[in-house]
C-alpha cells in the first residue's frame, strides 16, 4: 500500500469503502471484489480488503481496538501487543516520565499506550506510511501526539524525559537474531542505553550482551514469552526481571528473589512438578521458582523444578506426579496401551524428542486422557505421567 493510498482510506469516500468491505467480509471472494470495484478503484479496492484482514488479525494484540486502527503487514507484526504496552506504559508512569520519544515508532502500539496514561508523546520513523498510520491510529483512539518521518539516528533525544527504541529485527534475508542486522543497529543501541532509555529487543537475546547497569526483563503474556526489554539510568532497578501478565494480572520476579542453584539444589522427583514461565527461563530465575516452591532442580541444566509440596504461583505451571513410565519407546507404548490412554499431550525438556512424531509412534488408542514429561533427571532420561494442577 503506498502513501497516497492509505490517505485515500482516510477520506469520507475511503472509510465508507472500509465499512462496507467490513460488512461483506467473508463472502464469496468475487462477489466481494465486485460489488467494491463499484466503489473504487482496484488498488482502493486491495488496500481496503487488506486492512479488513489486519484488522482481524491484530485483534489478538489490540483487542476491540483493532476494529478502530489502521496497520500495514510488517507493523503489525512488530508491533508491541496491547497488555505489554501497557504493562510497560505504567512503568514509565512509576518513574515519573512525562515526555516519550519513540525511535521507530512503526504503526504506534507503545505511542497508544504511553499517550493513554498521559505521557506527552513523540514518535518518529524512516517509513512515511508508517507515520501516517501511527498519526491515523493517535486520531481513531483519541490520543495526543506527534509523529513525524526522520531518521532517529540523528535525533538529539536530551529534550525528552526517556528514549524509548524498537528495533527492526530483520535483514534482506527476513527475520535476523544478529543484533548488527537490526535497524538502528546494536552500536545506536548501545549510545541510547548511555541515558534514561527502554529499547525492546528480541526475547533471545543473551545475557552477555546486556550493558553493565542494565536491566533485562524478559515479559511473557498468557504464558507466551513475547520480548525483552532493557530499561537502563533511573529506569534500572535491578539487573534480571521476569514479568508474567495472566487474566488475574501482573507479576514480577527478579534476580533478587533468586537465591541461586547451590542453595535448592539438585533432588530426587517429588509428588509435584513445575514446568516455570518462559519469561523466568528466559531470565535465568528458575531456582527463583525451586524456592517459591520449597523444591529444587531435577537436573541441574533442565528448566523443571520438582517439589513435595502442592503451590500456586503465577511464575510457574504445576503437575502432580502420578507415576514414572518407562522411557524407552517400546515399553512406553505398551504402558500407554494398559491404561487406555488415547489422548496424550507429550511435554519435553532436554532429550532429543519430536512430540509429534513420538505420538504417532506410540498410537495411543483408549478412552483415557494424559499428560506425560519426557526429560532428564539427575542426568538420566525419565519418563513421568503427569496431571495438571
Amino acid at each position: 500500500m503506498d502513501l497516497d493510498t492509505f490517505r485515500w482510506l482516510l477520506t469520507d469516500e475511503g472509510s465508507a469503502l472500509l465499512d462496507r468491505a467490513t460488512d461483506l467480509a467473508g463472502g464469496p471472494e468475487l462477489a466481494v471484489q465486485a460489488e467494491l470495484r463499484r466503489l473504487a478503484t482496484p488498488e482502493q479496492v486491495a488496500a481496503a480488503l487488506t486492512q479488513v484482514g489486519l484488522r482481524e488479525r491484530a485483534t489478538a494484540k489490540f483487542g476491540d481496538r483493532a476494529a478502530r486502527m489502521f496497520f500495514t503487514t510488517d507493523g503489525l507484526e512488530q508491533a508491541t501487543r496491547q497488555r505489554v504496552a501497557e504493562h510497560r506504559a505504567g512503568r514509565l508512569v512509576a518513574f515519573g516520565t512525562r515526555t516519550l520519544i519513540d525511535l521507530g515508532c512503526g504503526i504506534g502500539g507503545d505511542l497508544i499506550a504511553s499517550a493513554g496514561v498521559g505521557i506527552t508523546c513523540a514518535g518518529v520513523d524512516l517509513d512515511p506510511v508508517r507515520v501516517a498510520v501511527a498519526e491515523a491510529n493517535l486520531a481513531a483512539l483519541g490520543l495526543p501526539g506527534a509523529v513525524s518521518v526522520a531518521d532517529a539516528t540523528r535525533l538529539d533525544t536530551s529534550p525528552f524525559d526517556v528514549a524509548f527504541a524498537d528495533p527492526a529485527r530483520r535483514s534482506g534475508a527476513g527475520r535476523s537474531f544478529r543484533v548488527d542486522d537490526w535497524v538502528p543497529p546494536w552500536s545506536f543501541v548501545e549510545r541510547l542505553l548511555s541515558r534514561d532509555a527502554c529499547v525492546k529487543v528480541a526475547p533471545g537475546i543473551g545475557h552477555d550482551l546486556v550493558p553493565e547497569g542494565v536491566e533485562a526483563e524478559w515479559v511473557s503474556d498468557h504464558g507466551e514469552v513475547k520480548e525483552a526489554a532493557l530499561w537502563s539510568g533511573r529506569l534500572a532497578t535491578t539487573r534480571r526481571r521476569a514479568t508474567v501478565i495472566g487474566d488475574r494480572g501482573l507479576a514480577s520476579l527478579t534476580e533478587d528473589d533468586d537465591p541461586g542453584p547451590a542453595a535448592v539444589g539438585v533432588r530426587p522427583v517429588g509428588a509435584y512438578l513445575y514446568e516455570p514461565d518462559g519469561a523466568v527461563i528466559r531470565a535465568g530465575l528458575v531456582t527463583a521458582v525451586a524456592a517459591i516452591t520449597q523444591g529444587g532442580l531435577v537436573d541441574e541444566h533442565i528448566a523443571y523444578v520438582t517439589s513435595q509440596a502442592e503451590v500456586a504461583s503465577p511464575f510457574a505451571r504445576g503437575y502432580r506426579v502420578l507415576e514414572e513410565l518407562p522411557y524407552r519407546e517400546k515399553p512406553l507404548k505398551a504402558a500407554l496401551r494398559e491404561r487406555g490412554i488415547g489422548r496424550l499431550t507429550i511435554k519435553k525438556r532436554g532429550v532429543d524428542v519430536v512430540p509429534e512424531q513420538l505420538r504417532k509412534r506410540l498410537a495411543p488408542s483408549g478412552d483415557a486422557e494424559a499428560t506425560i514429561v519426557l526429560t532428564r533427571v539427575a542426568g538420566v532420561g525419565t519418563c513421568l505421567l503427569v496431571e495438571p494442577l
